[in-house]
């Protein structure tokens, strides 16, 4: 687990809200959670989600397994857990938590959403298990997440700009792109990237 220290000891201490073009601030109207899932590895893969275009929020984005807290969960853990394992297969007893993140507001669904840090070995199957939520699972290393070539800055035609991935055709934008963001560098893997590098977000991936 010595890859994760540095990431797994920055969970531990206070982490601030960062802002992300608003207040972020929860609401506490509804929570749900989503799963950063890295493998236990030499350079980690972390897994997204293509959510499902039938969806009324946030349709065909890039996103992190996750979803809303249901009354029987025990904890934030336990529902990004759970709702990886009804999304994409994913057997929660490989799972080490690591940390979680502060929970964040998203307007667009009214959420407070807490992102919960884990790792796996990585040698199981990950499969689209409900496409009603679900389109596509990807995987991507860090190496190319923390890619100069990879990082940009996302532009919405309200104006607002975040950290952003480009992918091959696939575009990391919004709320996932600032977790991911804050992610590697609370785990020290960030790497110098050009912030005036700035790119219009695809309209496929701007579908609420």
């Amino acid at each position: 687990m010595s890859r994760f220290a540095k990431l797994q000891q920055a969970l531990t201490d206070p982490q601030p809200v960062r802002e992300i073009g608003i207040d972020r601030t929860p609401r506490g109207e509804r929570s749900a959670a989503v799963l950063a899932l890295f493998t236990d590895e030499d350079d980690p893969l972390l897994t997204f989600i293509t959510r499902s275009a039938t969806l009324r929020s946030h349709a065909g984005q890039i996103a992190l397994p996750g979803g809303a807290v249901d009354d029987t969960d025990r904890d934030r853990a336990h529902t990004a857990l759970r709702e990886a394992n009804e999304e994409i297969g994913l057997d929660p007893d490989q799972v080490t938590v690591l940390g979680q993140l502060p929970a964040l507001w998203v307007p667009a669904s009214r959420y407070d959403v807490t992102t919960i840090v884990g790792s796996w070995p990585g040698d199981g199957e990950l499969s689209v298990m409900d496409p009603r939520e679900v389109d596509a699972v990807h995987q991507y290393r860090v190496s190319e997440l923390t890619s100069a070539e990879t990082r940009l800055m996302g532009r919405h035609p309200s104006g607002f700009r975040g950290p952003s991935f480009v992918l091959g055709d696939q575009f990391i934008w919004g709320l996932t792109g600032h977790l991911v963001d804050w992610v590697l560098d609370l785990a020290g893997w960030s790497q110098e990237w050009d912030r005036a590098r700035i790119a219009d977000i695809p309209e496929r991936f701007m579908r609420d």
